[in-house]
C-alpha cells in the first residue's frame, strides 16, 4: 500500500499532464478541419471521357474517441485527488515539543497551515525591539515598563563677573573686564524608560519558534508517512457524465 507522501508526489505529476492533454484535446475539437473527412470518385459519362484518381480526406479526431481519453485522464485525477484528501482526513498526529504534546491528533492540512504561519512568525519574532544594551535596566512594575537608574547631572547658568585690570586713578578711569562664570542653580535627574525586550527574552522567543517549526515538520513528515485509503472517485462521477 502506497503512502500518503507517494500519492501528495504522484499527483503533481497527474495534474500536469491532465491539464497539458486535456488542453490539446480541447484545441483539437476547435479545428472542423480535424473533424472532416471526404471521399471522391469520378466517373466520367461515357468510355472516352477523362478520367481523374479518386480523391479522399481522412477525419483525423473523433469526438468520442477525444471524450474516452477525456474521462481515462481525469478517472486517474479524481481517483489520486480524492485518496490524498481522504487519507488527509484520517492522517492525524501529535504535534510535540520537548516531550509534551502541545496539540493531539493534527490533521496534515493544518500542519501544512501551520507550518507556512510559523515562518511568519519566525521573522516577526527576529524583529522585535530590545532593549540598548550600553545601558543598565531594571523593571519598572509600576508601568510596565524597563527603566534605568536615575543619573544626575547639575545644571548651570553663565553668570557675568568683572574683573578689575587697573584701578581708577585721578587721571585714568578703572579699566573693568567682564568674564562669565558656570555657577550651578540646580540638578537634573534623568530617568530612561523602555517598551522594548531583553535580549535574553528575544531569544528565549526565537528558540521556541524554532523548536515549533521542528515539531511540526517532524508531525507533518510523520502523517505524510501513514498509508493512504484509496478511494474511487472517477468512474463514478465521469461514468454518469459521459454515459
Amino acid at each position: 500500500m502506497p503512502k500518503l507522501n507517494q500519492i501528495i508526489a504522484v499527483e503533481k505529476g497527474v495534474k500536469n499532464r491532465s491539464q497539458q492533454e486535456l488542453t490539446q484535446a480541447h484545441h483539437d475539437l476547435q479545428k472542423p478541419q480535424l473533424l472532416s473527412g471526404i471521399s471522391r470518385t469520378y466517373q466520367p459519362r461515357d468510355e472516352e471521357g477523362e478520367r481523374f484518381p479518386p480523391e479522399s480526406t481522412r477525419v483525423q479526431v473523433r469526438t468520442q474517441d477525444v471524450l474516452k481519453k477525456t474521462q481515462e485522464i481525469l478517472t486517474r485525477l479524481f481517483d489520486v485527488t480524492a485518496t490524498k484528501d481522504l487519507t488527509n482526513c484520517h492522517a492525524k498526529v501529535d504535534v510535540r515539543v520537548d516531550g509534551r504534546v502541545l496539540l493531539k491528533g493534527v490533521p496534515a492540512t493544518y500542519l501544512l497551515f501551520l507550518e507556512k504561519q510559523l515562518v511568519d512568525l519566525h521573522t516577526f519574532v527576529m524583529k522585535l525591539p530590545t532593549l540598548d544594551p550600553s545601558e543598565s535596566w531594571v523593571p519598572d512594575p509600576a508601568q510596565g515598563l524597563w527603566a534605568t537608574e536615575p543619573v544626575q547631572t547639575a545644571k548651570t547658568k553663565k553668570v557675568p563677573r568683572n574683573h578689575v585690570k587697573s584701578e581708577a586713578t585721578e587721571k585714568h578711569p578703572a579699566q573693568v573686564e567682564v568674564y562669565y562664570e558656570d555657577i550651578v542653580v540646580g540638578y537634573w535627574k534623568t530617568v530612561k524608560f523602555s517598551g522594548a525586550l531583553p535580549a535574553t527574552r528575544m531569544n528565549d522567543l526565537l528558540e521556541r519558534v524554532e523548536k515549533l517549526q521542528q515539531a511540526v515538520k517532524f508531525a507533518r513528515e510523520e502523517a505524510n508517512a501513514v498509508e493512504v485509503e484509496e478511494m474511487k472517485a472517477g468512474e463514478a462521477l465521469l461514468g454518469y457524465l459521459f454515459g
